[in-house]
Formats: structure tokens, sequence, C-alpha cells
């Protein structure tokens, strides 16, 4: 388990402090071997060979559309009303109509884009490369432009009134919707060694819910950025660095009071939201983020074994363990189904209350990186090759 761990942070950059950059030499070395022509392959990890089984939930594609290569970033669509706002490294943004695909409006910032979609009815928000964030408003013109203090890997978090950021130096920044004002930032402690890995912030009334490196979630006021809680998901642990890591992957699932969130080689764990408070932890490791609904908390580890647990306490589910090593993606609670994409473009269905397999649909084969956004009956992903598709369902 340990040496797999260290191979996976060899497929990530780090963020190193000056003290740390040998260790960073070190643990690269475990890839040297694939240069060498006499190593033999590595098969214990292999992908699962996807079996055969007999649907019992009808899908389809409905539309697909290319709008460009996500590259190394995670961007995520965003829906709102009949409209889905999207965006790819080259620095395209695009409108596209929800029942049809058809591009809208598709304009191109001033620099790559590193990070999106967050929008609402008034505004269109993408981060650029070196923290540049970019705000257009529904029609798709550029309102204003921001530098923020370092690089922004997480979809930004809009409100009625502000743009929320998370960037890489673990600074949460609030502007101003209207204008672009900074109206306040609020800085956290940085681990020595963490992964380049996307964290996320989720809004639930007047209250920012972000996860951040270090295993740590915290709760914000809107309105001052006031700190409400502080939680840690899981504590560090090991003798070395390396081992220590346990930064907190994708955005927190708020159902109802209860604040949700996963680590890497850490923990899922769930919250009260107004007071911070564990309500369960269990031990698990994963690079992405959570789901929920009112009866499970759903999350996939490194391995690729899905997992779901009770809402209330925290008992194990069930576990589908048939898509090992096949990179999946943050899954989405979506009616009698969980759905997640994986790293060779096929979205699968699987039962909420069993496991068990309902559905699969192949896409472009590009990597499914985020989430599947849901959309009435239909769902909404985009593949990292640059396919966002909308998946219909009956």
């Amino acid at each position: 388990m340990e040496k797999r761990n260290k191979m996976n942070l060899n497929l990530r950059l780090l963020h190193l402090v000056p003290s740390l950059l040998m260790l960073s030499a070190l643990s690269a070395c475990s890839t040297l071997s694939s240069l060498n022509p006499f190593s033999k392959p590595d098969t214990k990890n292999m992908p699962a060979v996807l079996q055969d089984f007999t649907a019992s939930m009808h899908v389809k594609q409905k539309w697909m559309q290319n709008i460009g290569s996500a590259g190394e970033y995670v961007f995520v669509p965003a829906v709102v009303g009949q409209d889905i706002y999207v965006a790819s490294q080259d620095g395209s943004v695009l409108k596209l109509a929800a029942q049809t695909g058809q591009v809208q409006w598709r304009i191109k910032a001033s620099l790559p884009l590193t990070a999106g979609v967050g929008a609402n009815a008034k505004a269109v928000v993408v981060a650029g490369q070196k923290g540049k964030i970019f705000v257009y408003d529904t029609q798709g013109r550029l309102s204003w432009e921001v530098q923020a203090s370092s690089e922004i890997l997480s979809t930004p978090a809009v409100s009625d009134e502000l743009v929320l950021v998370h960037s890489i130096d673990n600074r949460i920044t609030a502007y101003k919707l209207s204008n672009g004002e900074r109206q306040w930032t609020v800085e956290r402690p940085l681990p020595v060694l963490t992964l380049r890995i996307v964290t996320g912030i989720s809004l639930k009334d007047q209250l920012a819910v972000i996860s951040s490196p270090g295993g740590k979630l915290f709760a914000l006021a809107l309105q001052n950025g006031g700190m409400r809680w502080e939680a840690s998901a899981a504590d560090p642990k090991g003798s070395t660095e390396l081992e220590r890591i346990v930064d907190m992957a994708g955005a927190p699932a708020i159902v109802g009071n209860n604040a949700c969130a996963v680590t890497y080689q850490g923990r899922v764990a769930c919250f009260d939201l107004e007071t911070g408070s564990t309500r369960w932890a269990k031990n698990i490791s994963s690079e992405v983020g959570v789901a929920a609904d009112e009866r499970f908390v759903f999350a996939a580890d490194n391995q690729g074994g899905l997992f779901a647990y009770a809402m209330s306490g925290g008992a194990s589910a069930w576990k589908n363990d048939q898509l090992s090593f096949r990179q999946l993606s943050t899954p989405t609670s979506f009616g009698r189904a969980v759905v997640l994409g994986d790293g060779f473009g096929y979205v699968h269905f699987v039962s909420r209350e069993d496991g068990a397999f309902l559905a699969r649909l192949a896409t472009d084969g590009g990597k499914i990186m985020s989430a599947p956004l849901v959309l009435g009956n239909d769902l909404i992903v985009q593949t990292k090759t640059g396919a966002v598709v909308a998946i219909a369902t009956e």
C-alpha cells in the first residue's frame, strides 16, 4: 500500500517548501524504472476489464459538444436554468443550450485557464494561469478581472453577492460580484508537503465550507470571512512527510445539517454543519470528492473501490470493487443510481441500494475528472479530451 501511494504521488506535482526539494527528487526515483528497456511491466495495478451485465436502466447520449482539452486541470460544467457554462485549458469559455448542446456564445480569455466554471444567473467565473480571475456576464462580456495571490485549481464559488476562490497557498478570498472589489481574505496554515490536488468550496445559506490541505475542513461566514469552525477529517500519520500527507479532496458534500468530505491517506467523515463536530469517520484514501444524499455517503478510493456509508452513523452499506484501478471520478447521487466516470471515458450507473451495475455508457474515451452534473433527468459530463456530453435517462 505504501509503495502504491508513493507511486500515486509521482503522477501529480507536489507543493514543496525549499527544505524538501531533495525529498521530491528521491520520491521521483521510483519512476525511473519506466525508462529501463529490460524492466518488466507492472501488472499489479492494471485497470479492471469491464464485465458484461444486463442493464436495468436505459441511458443514451443526448448530444456531444467538443470544447477543447482540459489538459492537466479539472474543469466542472455549471448549470444555470437551461444554460450550461463550460471551459477548457486554452482559455475557451462557452455557453451551451442544455437541451441541444448548441453553442450560444464562445469567448476566449486572455490567458490559459486552470479552473472553472463557477456561475449563477448574474456571472460566469473562471481562473487563469498564475491566479488570474475572469468574471463575465451571462452574455460573455468581461465584467472584471483580478489577480489572486497564487494559482487556483478549484472551481470558484459564486453566491448572490460574492465570488470566492481558494488558491494553492491556502488562502480563501472573497470578491464583490458586481465589481471585483476584495471583501476579505482568510489564510490558513499550509502543510510542509501537499498534493497538487483539487479541493473545493460549498455554499449553504450564509456559510462557505472549504476543504483544504492537511485534511482540514472549515466553515467561514460569507459576510466577513469569520471562522465558524474548523475540523480534521484525518490526522497525519507515519514517519516520513510522504506518509503524513492527508490532503482533502474535492468539494464538501452538504446535505441537511451534514457536511461530508474525504481525504487522501485519511478518512471519509461527516460533520455537524453548525458546529463542526464529527458525526462519524471511516478510513479510506481518495483523490476525488464525495457525494451524499439523505441516506448515504458515496466515495471512490484510490484503488477503484466504490463505497456507500449510511449517512446516519457511517455504517458500511456496500462496496463495488469491479472498477479497480479505472481512475474513478467523484460520484454523483442520481435517483436510484450512483453515477461516476472513469479514466477511459465510461460513465457507470450502479444501484444506490446495493452497488450492482444498472447501466454503462461510453463517451469519447477521455478521462472523466469531475462528478457528473445533474440536469433534471439528464446528466452532464466533461472529459479531459474536451467532450461535453449530455446523457438522457429513463
